[in-house]
């Protein structure tokens, strides 16, 4: 019996704020929203972003304050909208006017030698023989060139791309914590995961009571590595620009990072661990080894997660090089426009629409999964349930970027399961497609085939597809997870985000048996028994996941454990909602802080006790059984 890997936790950080309690979905649809629940996200950005603090029971903003959230809420709002999803790269990220770059130049002398001077550290280790140097002083080398050279000059020139989706402008994770020059991906994935943590409700400590130290997992990763100057950007660029490598830069850009941090500083895990790289199904492709460690019996609890943090002048201008990316000029040509203004940068990303390109993002988000036994004994409260995860690859290609046959493997294999699990009706009628929703031209039109004729394939005649990619932006390896948190929130408001971005739906898009709604669109709580999560990743990558709601997953669950059993969990998850409850009010009172355990608790080999039968750990309930199935009996 395969136990059901059930989402007991989520959280993160993306440029709609903070993931848990589903206060990124609700910057989506804000306007949607419950006058209460619309104030607590209006807070909690607020506060996140440094515009408001809390103090002594009130909200001060400035040298104002304000009585109460809802006060607060009306006096912050513009703001924090202005502040928030995909917009105009802010300096906090880099200067778009003054994007540095080195100019070659080719320089001649003339009847004349040529003279120019250089200061000493700029000098070329091998001085070219038709150079004469001369020290005049002051660091300062004058050259003498018979014949010509070539220089290098620093320049700098204006951003051709001027839109990503940045996190809320004002927060800064290292701040949070000792960040001790952590690559921004990083100091995002000790944030986000102890988001996901927290919103558990259950004091971690208290859950390793139940469990042995090897039935715990980590999965996460990025698909790009920490890219930014503390991280792998920095390690390639220094040297050229006459700065110093640091001890930290090679190490700490490594893609599987984020997993490692956690392991090391949040959790302590001893268990299995890793991160798979997928291109954009990079989330994808950890869930599905979270959920294949739940089913298999080898883990009962499982963070998978990931952060990518490539809104930098160097990644930008890598994928617009590649024809990837909407430049300002092809924004403005769309609309006809001479310049794009604030309210157009806003709205870049288009899926499905006429559109020129896909909108640089970053985000960092992370799940807890649990197993249904262990969910229930421990009262968790559950968001739903991931029932697989599905991969494939495109088979041989033309060009290694350019989509293949693969996502309709993935979505087909998905849709299966949903309609095999829970009926031909409910797939029909009670689903919905969290599209990759890229923006481009090709994706438009080669995803809406894939989504389409596996609507054909399966009876399907108005299949809702949404995009949250419209409203976030691309954040790489991360994007699943951005696509995931916004399906959750569906269960718990019942609005499903539109195409809000996307003017009018391309007549290239294969529509004929999808549901493209350009305006969200209300479904109920428990109008959609399932999502199917999509991905299609540069290089061949593509998977595609099959999450069940969290009322279908109680009904489930009651045919497995039994009525008496599902009574007494919700008895125990009463207490558990209002622990987690707990941490969402400190969170939205800017009080919270990331979890961050730096050289706490470490252990050597002299610390364990070692038997041929197990390994005990100090600190630890249960032993790691060394009793090992022989998986080869017939060959002994």
């Amino acid at each position: 019996m395969s136990q059901l890997p059930v989402i007991v936790g989520f959280g993160g950080i993306s440029p709609a704020g903070r993931s848990s309690f589903h206060h990124g979905y609700r910057r989506l649809v804000l306007d949607q929203l419950d006058p209460r629940s619309r104030q607590e996200t209006l807070t909690d950005l607020a506060t996140l972003t440094g515009i408001a603090a809390h103090e002594d029971g009130h909200y001060r903003v400035g040298e104002q304050f304000y009585p109460d959230r809802n006060a607060l809420a009306d006096a912050v709002a513009q703001e924090v909208r202005d502040n928030t999803l995909i917009r105009r790269i802010h300096p906090d990220w880099f200067d778009i006017n003054t994007v540095m770059f080195n100019r070659p130049a080719t320089a001649k002398s003339g009847d004349e030698p040529l003279r120019f001077r250089l200061r000493n550290r700029h000098l070329p280790h091998v001085v070219p023989d038709n150079w004469t140097l001369e020290d005049i002083g002051g660091g300062q080398t004058e050259v003498t060139v018979d014949g010509s050279c070539e220089l290098i000059f620093p320049d700098s020139k204006t951003a051709l791309v001027q839109s990503a989706g940045m996190l809320p402008t004002g927060f800064e994770p290292g701040k949070l914590y000792q960040s001790r020059n952590h690559p921004r991906g990083l100091q995002m994935a000790v944030y986000a995961a102890s988001d996901a943590l927290r919103s558990v409700g259950i004091d971690y400590d208290s859950i390793l009571d139940r469990l042995a130290p090897d039935q715990i997992a980590v999965f996460a990763s990025n698909s790009i590595g920490q890219m930014d100057d503390l991280g792998f950007g920095g390690l390639t660029k220094f040297p050229a620009l006459g700065k110093r490598t640091t001890s930290k830069q090679m190490p700490l850009g490594y893609a599987q990072m984020p997993a490692d941090f956690i392991n090391a500083y949040l959790l302590g895990n001893v268990g299995a661990t890793g991160g798979a790289l997928g291109a954009c199904a990079t989330f994808l492709y950890n869930m599905k080894s979270g959920v294949d460690a739940i089913r298999s019996g080898q883990c009962k609890l499982v963070l998978v997660g990931g952060s990518d943090a490539p809104v930098t002048p160097e990644i930008i201008e890598g994928f617009r090089a590649m024809g990837a990316l909407a430049e300002d000029k092809q924004l403005a040509a769309l609309d006809k426009l001479t310049e794009l203004a604030e309210e157009h940068y806003r709205q870049a990303c288009r899926p499905f629409g006429n559109n020129c390109g896909f909108t640089m993002g970053e985000s960092s988000q992370f799940l807890v999964l649990m197993s249904d036994d262990l969910a229930l004994e421990l009262g968790a409260d559950i968001h739903g349930a991931v029932a697989d995860v599905f991969v494939h690859a495109d088979g041989h290609k033309k060009s290694i970027s350019a989509p293949g046959i693969g996502n309709y493997m993935t979505l087909g294999k998905a849709a299966s399961l949903i309609s095999s699990l829970l009926g031909e009706e409910s797939l029909r009628e009670r689903s919905f497609v969290q599209a990759h929703g890229t923006s481009t031209p090709q994706n438009r039109v080669t995803e809406s085939h894939v989504i389409n004729e596996t609507a054909k394939a399966f009876n399907i005649p108005a299949w809702p597809v949404s995009a949250v990619k419209a409203y976030l932006g691309h954040s790489q390896g991360t994007a699943g997870g951005d696509q995931l948190f916004a399906s959750l929130g569906v269960w718990k408001y019942g609005i499903i985000p539109g195409l809000t971005t996307t003017p009018e739906i391309a007549e290239d898009v294969h529509s004929s048996n999808l549901k493209l709604p350009l305006e969200h669109l209300n479904v109920g709580s428990q109008g959609m028994d399932s999502v199917l999560i999509n991905a299609k990743g540069f290089g061949g990558n593509n998977a595609s996941a099959a999450i069940l709601a969290p009322h279908i997953v109680e009904q489930m669950l009651s045919k497995r454990h039994g009525d008496t059993a599902m009574n007494a969990w919700r008895k125990r998850r009463e207490q558990v909602r209002e622990q987690a409850e707990a941490y969402n009010q400190s969170a939205i009172n800017g009080e919270a802080r990331p979890v961050y355990r730096y050289d706490y608790n470490v252990l050597t080999g002299e610390d364990l006790q070692i038997s041929a039968d197990e390994i005990r750990l100090p600190g630890y309930a249960h032993p790691i059984s060394l009793k090992v199935d022989n998986p080869y009996e017939d060959l002994c």
